[in-house]
């Protein structure tokens, strides 16, 4: 399957891309959003910054024909302010974050991500990360691991998930995403609207990941980043992440003279349009919520 960027012209649009102007994606993955603002941008430069390793060579790859527009950074988002600085950046034109989980990172079974493919309870978007799925699921204590689930993945069941991974993790060692799967499907006794292990890898991968965490640091950092008219765009695919977007947006915006302060111009989130969704059903959770610099 081709990977398909999500809100592709919603992005291009609201991110005003034209000629000349200078931008960063903070999640490139694939590089389809970094593709269609080369494209946009004339001579343009763009950074690419992601934590997987693969992504950013992929992505290199993909985008080489562009030559020094495209710069590729092998780093966390969070450490969006040192990269600027390695860089001798000081300001852009425009910031993208596109969060969540790649099409590549899916398909392969090696890293762990889906419970539609069997392989090591990984779930490290930067493999050089100490902490894995496995540890968690093998390690937390009964209570923090409900918690964990309560917490990032919002699953009613959490006491009862975590519950029966304590009780089949005393019998063997859990360690492979369809073992995991297994297991929470056996706590549901009918038939879900999505899968039943849905939730809890979504909570183990932000857990692994510390993805909320990085949200709620970069979008202050990224702000000050941006040239006066700079606008930062993020994607989202689930509440909790949208609810940390909404309401630092909204902080922002709001801050005393003197400081970056932001203007959201988004009072609802961008959403797919039924095209879009048709085409591509892994768009249809996604949100986009849109801040310019003043």
């Amino acid at each position: 399957m081709r990977h398909k960027p999500v809100l592709l012209n919603e992005v291009v649009d609201m991110l005003n891309c034209k000629p000349g102007k200078n931008y960063v994606d903070c999640t490139v993955g694939m590089g389809g959003h970094t593709e269609a603002i080369l494209q946009k941008t004339g001579k343009g430069k763009i950074v690419g910054i992601d934590c997987d390793e693969a992504a950013v060579q992929a992505a290199s790859e993909s985008l080489k024909r562009f030559g020094d527009r495209f710069i590729p950074v092998h780093d966390n988002f969070a450490n969006i302010e040192s990269v600027f600085e390695k860089l001798n950046i000081r300001s852009v034109d425009g910031i993208l974050f596109d969060l969540g989980v790649s099409l590549n990172q899916l398909n392969d079974p090696s890293r762990g991500f889906s419970f539609m493919k069997e392989g090591p309870l990984d779930m490290r978007m930067d493999v050089t990360g100490k902490e894995t799925a496995d540890e968690l699921v093998n390690r937390l204590p009964e209570s923090k691991l409900a918690q964990l689930l309560e917490e990032f993945g919002e699953d009613r069941a959490s006491r009862r998930i975590a519950k029966r991974i304590v009780r089949m993790r005393a019998r063997n060692h859990i360690g492979t995403t369809k073992e995991l799967a297994d297991i929470v499907s056996s706590v549901y006794p009918r038939r879900c609207r999505i899968h039943p292990a849905t939730r809890t890898f979504q909570a183990l991968r932000i857990a692994v990941n510390r993805e909320l965490e990085a949200i709620k640091t970069v979008l202050e950092k990224a702000s000050c980043l941006l040239s006066t008219g700079g606008r930062i765009c993020v994607i989202s695919y689930h509440s909790l992440e949208d609810r940390i977007v909404k309401r630092e947006f909204l902080r922002l915006s709001n801050e005393a003279p003197g400081k970056v302060k932001l203007l959201v111009l988004t009072k609802k989130p961008i959403v797919p349009s039924r095209e879009e969704v048709l085409s591509n059903r892994r768009s249809r959770s996604a949100k986009m919520r849109v801040a310019e610099r003043i």
